[in-house]
């Protein structure tokens, strides 16, 4: 009897610091990363020499120096001119949050790239974080078709979706190439049932742009509309980005699950321009402030949302 207690016992202990007591904290998960690890953040950056008006030494360091005084996050700063573009498998497999930003080298990075950072955060091992202009980045145009096809395959009946056809026709206007006001809204499912009875869905893929942007450098307004999501943390209400571009509505990208932020400007135009999609295990955040040469991320708000951003995105990963 007293042999059986002792087993037991240890047995207890054992399950205290295996299963939820000493060890727990710093226990590791499948990935081999550890509980209390710093998020581990990669800013991306294409580096072209027009940033050097605002930015001595380019926009995505700027970013990731200012991020890596923050306590509790790992902050890594990457090129497009770096080996493997930036994007290889040793840098993604050490990255929580990616934070992009791109503009005039955009199409360097291939959709097959694009669809390898989609299928990570799918799979919950990142989430992705696209600045201004990588409105048009690889990596979020295919994050936006993946959602549009999530989206209009989900409009099947869940009987028949194993076997519909899913038809992908490009963007119109094409990507890269802004729409007019009058163009109709993307992306765009139409459904029929074909002799066979089966779902067929032609899909027109997002463009993933928006009809008027105007690089002024004049201020914006941005409205926090969700102020108890942990992105808005420590922001107001309201407040304002000195020099700024203007994007104008409707942006043609799948409705977001979340607005956080909404930008306004004097003339009257607006912007979603905080959202947020789920994708898979991971999410999607779209950040619109800014241009290359205005210094928005020298500026503590636009850098809180990016600290709030990475912290929250990473704690969200399984």
């Amino acid at each position: 009897m007293k042999l059986v207690r002792k087993k037991m016992a240890l047995v207890a202990v054992v399950g205290m610091l295996f299963g939820g007591g000493l060890l727990k904290a710093g226990a590791a998960d499948a990935a081999g990363k550890k509980k209390n690890d710093p998020v581990r953040v990669v800013v991306w950056d294409e580096r072209q020499p027009r940033q050097k008006q605002a930015y001595p030494d380019f926009l995505g360091n700027q970013i990731a120096k200012a991020l890596s005084v923050r306590p509790g996050l790992s902050v890594k700063s990457v090129s497009l001119d770096d080996p493997g573009q930036g994007i290889s498998d040793k840098v993604l497999d050490q990255c929580d949050v990616l934070i992009w930003w791109g503009h005039v080298r955009q199409g360097l990075i291939k959709p097959d790239q694009g669809k390898r950072i989609v299928k990570r955060i799918r799979a919950g091992k990142l989430s992705l974080v696209a600045l201004h202009s990588a409105h048009w980045s690889t990596p979020f145009i295919e994050a936006m078709n993946s959602r549009a096809k999530e989206e209009a395959l989900g409009q099947v009946p869940a009987a028949a979706r194993g076997k519909a056809v899913l038809k992908l026709l490009p963007p119109d206007p094409p990507l890269y190439r802004a729409p007019k006001r009058s163009a109709a809204l993307t992306p765009a499912a139409s459904f029929f049932r074909n002799k066979d009875g089966r779902y067929e869905v032609n899909l027109r893929l997002p463009n993933c742009c928006f009809p008027a942007y105007r690089p002024d450098g004049k201020p914006s307004t941005i409205i926090t509309k969700v102020p108890e999501h942990p992105i808005a943390r420590g922001l107001p209400k309201s407040w304002g980005v000195a020099h700024t571009e203007m994007y104008d509505e409707p942006f043609h990208v799948p409705a977001p699950d979340v607005v956080v932020f909404e930008e306004r400007w004097e003339a009257g135009e607006r912007f979603r321009s905080g959202m947020i999609w789920n994708l898979g295990k991971g999410k999607v955040f779209y950040f619109r402030p800014g241009h290359e040469t205005y210094g928005v991320f020298f500026e503590p708000m636009p850098l809180q949302v990016l600290e709030n951003a990475s912290r929250w995105l990473g704690a969200q990963l399984p």
